[in-house]
Order: structure tokens, then sequence, then C-alpha cells
């Protein structure tokens, strides 16, 4: 069944059909395609081989959004998490003015390949550094987040950021891999997962770990390993329903420099206002390592 559409405005509307037109190319790959291995952009972990899961679905899906990009853009520049036929990702600076394409072609590649419905196809639009439209459609379950002029849309739904404190019905969101680049766990995750009362949860997707605070269902979501391609098109719906994204120093991540952009972690927080002070304080409280405020992305 067609997902219910907003009165989205007409750039907005051909990026959502483009993700959506991504979603029907993989969809019925899921769970039966072979999952091969490629080397992870960025600093590696100590302990961990610097590779990361990558399949032809992955691949196709970016082929198909970057035809449509190039067709109706063909000025702006465009950052993949994939590069066609070679190593590495793809960074194209925009041929003329400061606009930029961030994709994610499947984000929760090793939910896809398992057969797990938690996966989601990205594409943000940054414009002089700042996230300015984004669209996160969570293909399984056939729901688009979206948003583009300060709005944001939840299907055809408007969204908001929860306002309230964090409580102890409060969802936060976690990333799955909690190591800093020297193999640390930083000290806040321990102490909340023995001590919380929140309730903490990991999809194996960040953009739709991220979402949801945009969505008003999550107070906050936090990752220590994403890349620009897993919060740029998130961001764009997080601020435009009135959360924050940053870094552990509490400075925000946006305005960020594409330019050269080579897949170096961007560690955020995002939540909204009122959850977002309180997570900074507790992570300045319990402590971290020192190079998880590092954003070494810039």
């Amino acid at each position: 069944m067609p997902a219910p559409t907003a009165d989205y405005p007409p750039e907005l509307a051909y990026i959502v059909a483009t993700a959506r037109a991504a979603a029907e190319l993989i969809v019925a790959q899921c769970g039966v395609i072979e999952r091969e291995m490629k080397t992870s952009a960025g600093a590696p972990i100590p302990g961990w081989k610097p590779e990361e899961a990558v399949t032809e679905a992955d691949r196709a899906s970016q082929r198909l959004i970057i035809r449509a990009l190039r067709s109706r853009f063909p000025e702006d520049g465009i950052i993949g998490e994939e590069s066609d036929g070679a190593p590495g990702i793809t960074s194209e600076a925009p041929h003329s003015g400061e606009r930029t394409w961030v994709i994610d072609p499947i984000d929760g590649t090793n939910n896809f390949v398992a057969g797990l419905g938690c996966y989601a196809v990205c594409i943000g639009l940054v414009e002089k550094g700042q996230p300015t439209l984004g669209v996160v459609h969570d293909v399984a379950r056939n729901v688009t987040y979206a948003a583009a002029g300060g709005q944001a849309w939840s299907n055809a739904t408007p969204m908001h950021v929860l306002t309230s404190p964090l409580s102890d019905r409060s969802l936060i969101m976690l990333t799955c891999n909690l190591l800093d680049q020297h193999g640390q766990v930083p000290g806040f995750i321990g102490h909340w997962l023995k001590h919380s009362s929140w309730k903490l949860r990991m999809l194996g997707s960040a953009a739709l770990e991220a979402v949801q605070v945009g969505a008003g269902v999550a107070h906050g979501a936090m990752t220590v390993n994403g890349k620009l391609w897993d919060i740029a098109a998130a961001a764009a719906i997080i601020l435009a329903t009135g959360g924050r994204v940053t870094d552990y120093h509490g400075n925000d991540v946006f305005p960020f420099k594409t330019t050269g952009y080579n897949g170096s972690k961007v560690p955020y927080l995002a939540a909204g206002p009122v959850a977002h002070a309180q997570l900074l304080d507790e992570i300045v409280k319990r402590g971290w390592p020192q190079s998880l405020i590092e954003n070494d992305s810039q």
C-alpha cells in the first residue's frame, strides 16, 4: 500500500519519490542477498577489523538515487556511503553553488541482510553547511520522515520533538557500536545501562534511531561512530522539529564542511531542547574518553 503523502514542497516531493523508488528496488532482496565486506571509512577501532557490510542492493540503491539527483540538480555536489565499482566512498564537490546531497542508500545493512525489518533509505541536502532538507524512509514499515522549509512530516502527519524533561518513560536511542577510537566505552553509557530507569533502545540503524527524536518518539539519540550520511538527513528533520544536534561538548554539529569529506566519524547527541541539556549534563557528570568529544570530521 502506498504511504500517505503530505503536501510537500516540490523539491522535497521529488526526493521523497526518489527514496521510495530506491526502497522498491531493495525490498524484494531483504534477507536473501549476499553480504560482502568493505574497508570502513574513518579511523579504525582497536580490536575491530576496519570493515563493514555492503551488498549489491546498497550499490544499486545509490546508483538510482545519484541518477535522480544528477538529472534534476546537475550542479550540486554528492556524498554517498558507497562508490560504484571502486573502493571508498562517493565525494563530489558542487560544480557551482554550495549545495551537497548526502546519501545512505541502506542505513542498517546488517539488518537488511539478516531480514530484520529495520533499515532505511536516507537522502539529505546540506546547503552552506546546514541540513535544509531530509528524507529518512523506513523501508519495512513504509514510513517516510521528511523535512524542508522548517516543516517536517511522518508520512502526512506533522512532527514535533518532545519538549518535556526526561522521565522513567523516556526512550533514549543508542547505536550498537559504542566503542570510541581507542576501544573504550564512555562512562555515561555504563552508568545508564546499570542504573538508569530510562528505556535504552538500539535499532541497528543510526538514522532511524535519530529520527525518532524528530518524530517525538524518543527524548534523545546518540552515536559514537556515526558518519555524515547517518545524520545529515535525520538532522534536517530534527532541527525542523525544534531539536538540537550537537557534539559531546554541546557545540552544534552543523554547519558542517562537506568539501573533501572522507568518511571520518561524526559523534553526535540529538535531543529535544530540555532533554538535550539534561543528557549533556549527564555525559559531563559520568565522564567519557577525551577522544569521544574530539570530532575529527571537521
